[in-house]
């Protein structure tokens, strides 16, 4: 989004002795407008944002940004309910096309997209005149609407500067699903609270009612009253206690391994989201692209295969400690076993293209093999990511 930002005020440059200018908008009048309609409509599709590029003041290439959705949003929505939250709403700043999805993704009730940092503080009123409020951001044009709401929230791992001074609450890991467990220390820390003070001045004024009919002399009431101050003070410490709301966690070495294998996820991702490309060029006539494609499909799969075995060798015994249960981990390593068979089949498939380049039914079914393997490697990593790496708070780094 910043990329798309700095291109929409008009970044210009020289590449190789050409005028280089980089625009939202800029070039777009010069085009064909079915074309534009054409490219707008497939980043739509996407969920792009569409930036274009002119060389020696001609439209040279269209650049298609996507975000990635963080993979614990829909997870925190559950669990923010779960806590009581009644109403999910999202303000972005993109387009309605994208944010809608997106929203409708994570289980927002409402989403109000195209928003200027003004037009967050109005929704932020809006939401608040109805209950009280929490908004949570992490970018510049958050702040005003942090500073709004009855309670701000910035993400500080990563967010800015501003954002963190004008919240009430800086979450200092790169993980929302931290407020839904914030959300919740905070309920048990009031419980808790509530039942030792109450409990506290229940037992003193019993006893001041035994002392007083008698019962109780001066020097035996006192050591009572101590004694009372020191259950009170231990009841409060029930708050330091694991409690039923806490999320299992991965600590020390096997939270290092999940920072690194979500490392490789995301050296991963950018390989699986070129499959459909590579599919294509798999399939397409005999020659050098042809050739290329089959050898980028099957250095994927190997580095795929190493890291699926870490997977289920190291990763999947952690988690399934962490969470606990007879097989915590059983439906994602049968996910695995499909990744496997669909590697094996793409192998054996790319081996009798490289034997009989002419037939066509290899590489059909190449075609075919390989979308399935996109399809699923896409569903088996956004589990993982919103299931298992949220176990282990992971260092912050830029996406793909």
């Amino acid at each position: 989004e910043d990329v798309a930002e700095r291109a929409g005020q008009g970044v210009r440059g020289t590449v190789e002795g050409h005028r280089v200018s980089v625009g939202k908008a800029s070039w777009a009048g010069r085009a064909d407008p079915a074309w534009l309609e054409r490219v707008r409509g497939r980043a739509a599709a996407r969920g792009a944002i569409t930036v274009f590029v002119g060389v020696d003041g001609r439209l040279a290439a269209v650049l298609l940004l996507r975000d990635r959705v963080r993979p614990d949003a829909a997870r925190t929505f559950r669990l923010l309910r779960r806590a009581g939250i009644g109403r999910a709403v999202m303000v972005t700043g993109d387009r309605a096309d994208v944010a809608g999805p997106i929203g409708r993704l994570v289980g927002a009730d409402a989403v109000h997209a195209g928003l200027s940092p003004a037009g967050k503080v109005e929704v932020a009123r809006d939401e608040s005149a109805r209950a009280p409020t929490v908004m949570v951001g992490d970018g510049v044009n958050d702040a005003p609407a942090l500073a709004t709401a009855g309670v701000g929230v910035a993400l500080g791992a990563r967010g800015a500067t501003a954002s963190s001074e004008a919240a009430d609450v800086v979450i200092t890991v790169d993980r929302l699903e931290r407020l839904a467990e914030t959300l919740a220390i905070a309920r048990r820390t009031r419980s808790v609270a509530r039942q030792s003070v109450l409990a506290g001045m229940g037992l003193a004024l019993a006893a001041m009612v035994v002392a007083a009919l008698g019962f109780l002399t001066p020097a035996a009431g006192a050591l009572l009253q101590e004694g009372i101050d020191v259950a009170a003070i231990l009841s409060a410490l029930r708050v330091l206690g694991p409690g039923r709301d806490r999320a299992p966690r991965l600590r020390g070495d096997e939270a290092e391994l999940v920072r690194r294998l979500d490392e490789e996820h995301r050296a991963l991702w950018p390989r699986i989201e070129r499959l459909p490309a590579l599919a294509g060029a798999a399939a397409g006539p005999a020659g050098r692209r042809r050739d290329a494609a089959l050898d980028a499909l099957s250095e994927f799969l190997a580095d795929l295969e190493v890291h699926e075995r870490k997977d289920e060798r190291l990763l999947y015994p952690a988690v399934a400690r962490a969470l606990g249960g007879s097989d915590p981990t059983g439906a994602m390593s049968r996910g695995h076993a499909e990744i496997a068979e669909l590697a094996r089949r793409i192998g054996a498939l790319t081996a009798e293209l490289r034997t009989a380049p002419a037939a066509p039914e290899p590489a059909d079914d190449l075609r075919r093999t390989v979308q399935e393997l996109y399809a699923v490697l896409r569903l088996h990593f956004a589990q993982e990511e919103e299931n298992y790496f949220v176990l282990a708070d992971v260092h912050d780094q830029a996406g793909p």
